[in-house]
C-alpha cells in the first residue's frame, strides 16, 4: 500500500492507553499507533475526518524493537510508529475520554 491509497481508517491503528498519555490528555494530547507508511499530513487529515475536531500540531515518533528472551529462544519486539496528536484550543476527543 502506498501512501495515496491509505484510508484514514488504514492511517490510525488504535489509540494508545496508558498512564502517561492518559495524563497528557489535559493538555489536549492523544497518542495513536500509526501506519508505518504514514505521515504527519496523513495523520492530521485522518484525525479531523474521523473524530471531527481540528489538529494543531502531530508529532511522529518511531519505536525500535526491544530485545526479548523466553528461556533460551531470543526474538525481539516489532518495530511500530507512534503519533501524538495535540487539538487546538477547545477540542477533545469524546470517544476516548471514558467515564468522567
Amino acid at each position: 500500500m502506498n501512501q495515496q491509497k491509505l484510508t484514514p481508517y488504514d492511517v490510525l491503528i488504535r489509540p494508545l492507553l496508558t498512564e502517561k498519555t492518559t495524563a497528557a490528555r489535559e493538555d489536549r494530547k492523544y497518542a495513536f499507533e500509526i501506519n508505518p507508511l504514514a505521515n504527519r499530513v496523513l495523520v492530521k487529515n485522518a484525525v479531523e475526518t474521523l473524530f471531527k475536531v481540528k489538529v494543531e500540531k502531530v508529532n511522529i515518533s518511531v519505536c525500535k524493537p526491544k530485545p526479548k528472551r523466553r528461556g533460551r529462544f531470543e526474538g525481539r519486539t516489532r518495530e511500530w510508529k507512534k503519533a501524538i496528536v495535540t487539538l487546538k484550543e477547545g477540542y477533545t476527543i469524546k470517544e476516548l475520554e471514558g467515564q468522567q
